[in-house]
């Protein structure tokens, strides 16, 4: 795991903002891997060795440190791990007069913690067979408490591995239950911090937001496809007068080695309507994914290149889309980037463009273009501690006095470019 967190082997790819848990030492202490075993360059980006230690559902451990009996097989001691997340940030909107400094990111914002998190995570059992482990995530610093829990059941069937895995998160969307990709298909499996400027499926909102449901995953040496039902919402509320889990996501991915280069082809489909509220209203789950990952090296130098297209249709009729508010035509983007790896394991530089559209209402002629360029620096001090710097320029017709991001560059708005600083430790 790249000296960005001590994490452990990989599975915390399901993490970094709002709680989206950014890498733990937990995992690093069962397994008495090295950081850098499980993610490529830094975290969260996984390696093959991370990608395998999540099919495996968390399983692994070293060589000590094992609790033997009957039918029991577990970790000598319940892995733990915090998290902190402290950022500054700036935009360049203007703020009315008065504006006290430092209450937006226009005159320059510390968000500290942006994240302070507790996480528990590891082996509950494992025959050779069949194996079960589990992941929690905690905040420390906002409500609710419990932000995110998966507890996957692997059946080893060579030469494929079958998983059923619930679980449930507040924030990182629901392909939360099982992901291998580091394209941000998930809120927290993203190479980058400004998560909407590098992901499609981010800017979109495909890859985020609150989920609750059952992933079924079958995995082997070639890709995988998981089968996900799901209900927008966090731990959804059994008795409620809706149907449970009635959204579906279905991701089928291709995991080739090519010349060297590990790479990640993939598409996910999502479809269905969700009930909200314990069942009062609903909302529809629509939206589509398609994403490429590689992971080799340039020049001697460790690289991962990132492609993605993502698109929301519209909302219409009485039911909203969760991903496109808009009435009249689809939000999209694509994204493209390149991170490097300028000195291994320790100074990673990195780019990314986006191309989006964020869709317009129904007769509506506003402008809708929204690009976006993105630099990006990561900085390891120690496995467990890294500086993150990434600069955003947004243009594009949105913009306009009468485009659909207007408000951004009106007084009290957000401006066009945002620039964040921030340390990120885990222990």
């Amino acid at each position: 795991m790249k000296k960005i967190v001590l994490s452990m082997a990989g599975v915390l790819a399901a993490t970094a903002f709002a709680p989206e848990a950014s890498a733990i030492p937990a995992f690093a202490r069962q397994t008495g891997l090295a950081c850098s075993s499980c993610h490529y360059q830094h975290y969260p980006v996984l390696s093959t060795t991370g990608q395998e230690f999540k099919v495996g559902a968390y399983t692994q451990l070293s060589a000590k440190g094992k609790f033997k009996g009957e039918d029991l097989s577990i970790p000598d001691q319940l892995n733990a791990a915090i998290l902190l997340k402290a950022r500054y940030q700036k935009t360049n909107g203007t703020d009315a007069a008065g504006t006290v400094s430092g209450t937006t990111t226009n005159s320059g914002q510390w968000q500290i913690p942006d994240e302070l998190s507790l996480f528990f995570g590891g082996r509950i059992g494992d025959n050779g067979t069949v194996k079960m482990g589990f992941m929690n995530e905690n905040n420390m610093a906002a409500a609710p408490m419990i932000a995110g829990l998966k507890v996957p059941v692997a059946i080893a069937l060579d030469p494929v591995t079958i998983q059923v895995i619930p679980y449930g998160t507040d924030a990182l969307g629901m392909a939360y239950g099982f992901e291998q990709s580091s394209t941000g298909m998930t809120r927290g499996v993203r190479w980058a911090e400004h998560r909407s400027d590098i992901s499609a499926a981010q800017y979109t909102g495909i890859g985020s937001g609150a989920a609750s449901g059952i992933a079924y995953v079958v995995n082997s040496d070639i890709g995988y496809i998981n089968f996900s039902k799901f209900s927008r919402e966090f731990f959804y509320i059994a008795g409620s007068t809706g149907t449970q889990m009635s959204s579906t996501w279905i991701r089928v991915a291709a995991t080739p080695t090519i010349a060297d280069w590990a790479m990640h082809i993939g598409v996910g489909k999502a479809s269905g309507t969700s009930w909200l509220a314990n069942g009062t209203s609903q909302i529809k789950t629509e939206g589509t994914v398609v994403d490429f990952q590689g992971q080799g090296a340039i020049a001697e130098m460790e690289t991962s290149v990132y492609a993605q297209y993502a698109t929301a249709p519209a909302s219409t009729g009485a039911i909203a889309n969760a991903f496109n508010s808009k009435t009249g035509t689809a939000k999209k983007a694509i994204t493209v980037g390149a991170d490097f790896s300028v000195i291994p394991h320790t100074l990673h530089i990195g780019a990314a463009y986006r191309i989006a559209n964020t869709g317009v209402n129904a007769g509506s002629t506003a402008g809708d273009k929204d690009n976006s360029l993105t630099i990006t620096a990561v900085y390891d001090l120690f496995q467990n501690v890294a500086v993150h710097v990434n600069h955003s320029m947004r243009s594009g017709s949105s913009y306009d006095t009468t485009g659909t991001n207007a408000a951004a560059t009106a007084v009290n708005g957000s401006g066009k470019t945002l620039t964040t600083f921030m340390l990120e430790a885990a222990w």
